[in-house]
């Protein structure tokens, strides 16, 4: 099997295990009343199941990403810090009405 594909089956599944546990906290915890409103209804076991599948398609996604990113290699060096130069400062800038004929709106 390629790496990237073993990679990617890695990571939807960390992400749907984190999904169901992020779903069990969010019911145990009852936020903003999910957890009374899933396990009350009669149809509290599909809301769970979709509450953990959509949250585990997110979590994958994201899981996926980070591993991808990491996987970069950094070849070039970066870039040295030079001396910092000053901007030289205008005398008279705060004055809006006289910039070229343009008027600009006042905030």
């Amino acid at each position: 099997m390629p790496k990237l594909v073993r990679l990617y089956i890695t990571s939807v599944c960390i992400g749907f295990a984190i999904a169901a546990v992020f779903v069990v906290l969010l019911l145990g915890f009852d936020v903003a009343g999910i957890g009374h409103l899933i396990l009350g209804s009669s149809i509290g076991p599909l809301a769970a199941a979709m509450l953990v599948v959509f949250n585990g398609i997110v979590f994958s996604g994201v899981q996926f990403a980070i591993a991808v990113a990491r996987m970069a290699k950094r070849d070039d060096p970066p870039p040295r810090r030079g001396r910092l130069i000053p901007a030289p400062v205008v005398a008279g800038g705060g004055n809006r009405s006289s910039r070229g004929g343009v008027n600009f709106p006042r905030a």
